[in-house]
């Protein structure tokens, strides 16, 4: 048995919030009590509460989660400033959470905390990862990289802790605690089903380029010229400013023709580099992308698809959906079109949750490597044999 619920509110007051989720989930459970749940909430509720309220009405619950920039859910669609939860109970999936902390000093060492502690818990290996870790005190990727080397090759699927898009504070969830600087991470293990999809709408354009000077984030060359006037050489002078935040670029899983985005979010005329919102390897093949507002949307639905086409199962139980605050921003007023579109596709409306967030994890294809993401919707599907 694995039964997933999701109760959703918007409203303001945090308690009542709280309250009117925690009794969607109860109905939906019908008398099954959850081992754990993610919960997602805006940046201005009172989280301490909601935790504490979580764990009374579902005694020892297994909790993470964060502070998102939206929400998603099969009960309230798309919705800005509220809260969402999703509870899993089964007797035949582990489900345990470990937390690292102090990412901002050692990412390496607080991911390995995290895997380590989750691990302790459990009696079988694990199949599945999900993480929401801080994503303004450290670089993404080498939390990534710290989760990666604990856990082998087990895929990690999630997304990086958010707020109202001013970046200056995120929260992550931990049972009934309410931190930053840290790497929530839950286990899965057991009879598990899974199956996950990654697409962006973002789409290469002219020939592809490698890297040939990087420091992090910070991109100095790419094939021998300066990153600055690589971008200018696309855009054009007269369009450059205007553009330049649209156009990331696709950076190529080695020996292999899918890639990952990367976002540019600035530019120094000086030295002609071009800083992006994660750090990309050096001498990385890389090209320009374009994208439109409709291939935007209909990549959340080939996310969506691509995780149907490979579950294992006949049917799965729940959908977890991650999309990027980038996508919302550049979506505007048709946000909502992208949960449309993707419970379109979701089979007999099975229950899903999700949030936006500052950076999303997944692999880009089933059994192969995890990679950090800019400007994309990732997938999971969840079940169990």
């Amino acid at each position: 048995m694995f039964k997933v619920a999701v109760g959703h509110s918007n409203d303001p007051d945090s308690l009542v919030a709280a309250n009117e989720l925690l009794e969607q989930c109860r109905v939906a459970l019908a008398g099954d009590l959850p081992q754990a749940g993610i919960l997602f909430a805006a940046i201005d509720f009172d989280h301490a509460l909601i935790l504490h309220r979580i764990q009374e009405a579902f005694p020892g619950i297994t909790l993470i989660g964060g502070t998102t920039n939206g929400e998603l859910s099969s009960v309230l669609k798309f919705q800005q400033d509220s809260l969402t939860l999703m509870v899993f109970a089964s007797d035949d999936v582990e489900i345990y959470a470990g937390l690292g902390r102090d990412v901002s000093t050692d990412p390496i060492a607080a991911a390995y905390q995290a895997v380590a502690a989750a691990k302790a818990k459990a009696t079988h290996s694990p199949q599945l990862c999900l993480t929401f870790p801080d994503s303004l005190t450290a670089s993404g990727v080498l939390v990534l990289d710290g989760l990666k080397q604990a856990l082998g090759t087990v895929p990690i699927v999630g997304g990086m802790t958010a707020d109202d898009y001013t970046f200056k504070k995120t929260h992550q969830f931990f049972q009934t605690d309410v931190l930053v600087d840290s790497v929530p991470v839950l286990l899965f293990s057991g009879h598990l089903l899974f199956s996950h999809g990654v697409a962006s709408g973002w789409n290469p354009i002219g020939k592809r380029s490698q890297i040939t000077k990087v420091e992090g984030n910070t991109v100095y060359e790419i094939d021998g010229q300066r990153a600055l006037d690589f971008y200018q050489h696309y855009l054009g002078a007269d369009t450059f400013t205007s553009q330049f935040a649209i156009h990331a670029l696709a950076i190529f899983e080695p020996q292999g023709e899918r890639f990952y985005m990367r976002a540019p979010s600035g530019y120094d005329s000086e030295t002609g580099s071009v800083s992006f919102l994660a750090d990309i390897p050096e001498h990385a093949i890389v090209q320009m992308t374009n994208t439109s507002r409709d291939e935007i949307l209909a990549a959340s639905e080939a996310s969506l698809q691509e995780a149907i086409e490979h579950y294992p199962g006949t049917e799965p139980a729940a959908a977890l959906l991650i999309s990027c605050a980038a996508r919302r921003r550049i979506l505007g007023t048709r946000t909502n079109e992208e949960y449309q579109l993707v419970e379109s596709a979701i089979p007999k409306a099975i229950p899903s949750c999700g949030f936006y967030t500052y950076g999303e994890i997944a692999p880009l294809e089933n059994h192969r490597q995890t990679w950090f993401h800019n400007k994309t919707f990732v997938s999971l599907l969840l079940g169990s044999r």
